[in-house]
Parts: C-alpha cells; structure tokens; sequence
C-alpha cells in the first residue's frame, strides 16, 4: 500500500522520459497494422496513390507546361509531400491522447509525451516513404537532380513543424469542445487543398489572387522548397521566416492553452471521464 519512490537524477529522469517517447512513438507507428512494416507500407501507398493522381490531373488537364523548367515529378512531390506531411500531423496530433484521456493515468505519462511521440512517429513515416519515393523514382524512371537538399528538407521539416503547431492548439481545444474542434481540424485540412498552393506557381499568380493565399504559412513553405529543388526557380513572393514565426507563436499558443486544460481538466472532467 505504502511505497517509497527513489529521486531519479536530471540525467536519469531525462533518460526516462526518452526511453517512453521512443516507446510511445514505436506504438504509434504500428497503430494501424500490428506489424511494423504493414504499417509503414499502409501510409507509404497512400502518399504513392495521392502522388499519382495528382500527377494524372495535371496531364490530363494540360497544366504540366505550365510548371517551373526541371523535374515534372519533383515539382508535384515539392507541393504534394509537403502538404500530405502538414495536415497528416495536424490530424494525428489533433487525435492524439489529450488530458482526458484514460492513458494519462499512468504515472510516467503525460501530454507532452504523447504529442512528441505522435509528432516524431509522423515524421518518421513521412521521412521514409519521401526517401522511398525518390529512391525508385531514381532508379527506375530518371535521375533526380536537386539544386539544394539542404534547404529542401529544412522547407520539408518547417512544414511538418507548422503541423506541430497546429495540432497543439486544436489538441488544447479539444476537450473543451470536442465536436466544433473536429470540424475546424477537417474544415482546415479540406482548406489546404487549395490554400497550400501545391498545384501552382506562386510567382505566377496576380497580385489580388496572391493576397488570397500567402496569409497561409504552408503556402510559403512550399513555394521556399520549389525555390530550393530548381536552380532556375526564385521565389520572390515568400518568406520561409513567416511560416517559422507563425509555427512558433502557434506553438507557444498551444502550450499555454494546453497547460490551462490540464489544470482545469484534472478538476472537472476527471469525475465524468
């Protein structure tokens, strides 16, 4: 009945509490498939499956001409990727274990744990199946030239860091409101369809339609990474420091509102949940 806790170290607590993220995010993976590799294959063909319908749409539609000089295929998977990483973190951290969830009855667990291990388990996939994708692509189709892989992935990794940001807020908001805050995260991944600006150059759009869209800080991104992958592409209608400063407020936004949650969470939904 009675039990006596030892004090771990800063060291040892820090080694803890990685050793349970590793371990939430190695469930997380195999959330849909108890095998590891069905997992990761699952999300990998719906990325693929995306990709070619994507790349069907511009063929069909004529638009392929209208696309920056380079890699056809490279030029959908800037935008595509990007955006799939995005709102694929979005989601899952909007879904992930909040306050009320019974998991957070285990003593080593809390939110914070679970945001980092769904975020790092998303991030994990999607690194995966984009290296898979350029891997046959290179070997099986043409040979894949990027201008600067360095700031690609770093585009790659602010959009997946704006997904973060996103999903903490609406993940703070959720208990409060489970059933509006459901609908705001489909709303704003049914948005992003559009608003990303995946399927165009943003160089090319007029000054009223640009307004349209450059509030959105993955518009941005993918229009920084465009600039990245082609050496003959300058994007002068972005800013990669407007998507990080906004992914950071967002974060700081949701941490606050997550830590209220919690406090007020353990007082008055812990009788009823």
């Amino acid at each position: 009945m009675f039990t006596h806790r030892a004090k771990k170290s800063g060291l040892e607590a820090t080694f803890s509490t990685l050793a349970l993220i590793y371990h939430s995010t190695v469930r997380k993976v195999r959330d849909k498939h108890r095998n590891a590799f069905v997992s990761i294959g699952i999300t990998i063909l719906q990325a693929f499956t995306m990709l070619a319908v994507f790349m069907i749409m511009f063929i069909v539609l004529g638009l392929r001409g209208t696309t920056i000089r380079g890699d056809f295929f490279l030029y959908i998977l800037s935008g595509i990727f990007l955006y799939l990483t995005h709102i694929r973190v979005v989601n899952t951290i909007a879904n992930s274990e909040g306050p009320t969830s019974p998991m957070m009855k285990h003593a080593p667990m809390n939110t914070g744990i679970s945001v980092a291990s769904t975020a790092l388990a998303s991030l994990y996939v999607s690194v995966l199946s984009i290296l898979l994708m350029l891997y046959f692509y290179n070997v099986l189709f043409a040979r894949i030239y990027i201008y600067d892989p360095v700031g690609v992935f770093a585009m790659f990794l602010l959009s997946w860091f704006f997904g973060v940001a996103v999903g903490m807020v609406f993940l703070a908001l959720k208990p409060w409101a489970p059933t509006l805050v459901k609908t705001l995260t489909t709303v704003y991944i049914r948005a992003n369809m559009i608003t990303s600006g995946k399927m165009f150059v943003a160089n090319t759009l007029p000054g009223w339609m640009l307004a349209i869209f450059d509030w959105n800080p993955l518009f941005h991104t993918i229009d920084q990474a465009r600039g990245f992958m082609f050496i003959n592409y300058f994007p002068h209608n972005s800013s990669w420091k407007y998507a990080l400063i906004v992914s950071i407020v967002l974060l700081g936004i949701g941490m606050l509102l997550e830590f209220y949650t919690r406090k007020k969470a353990s007082l008055s939904w812990s009788a009823t949940q």
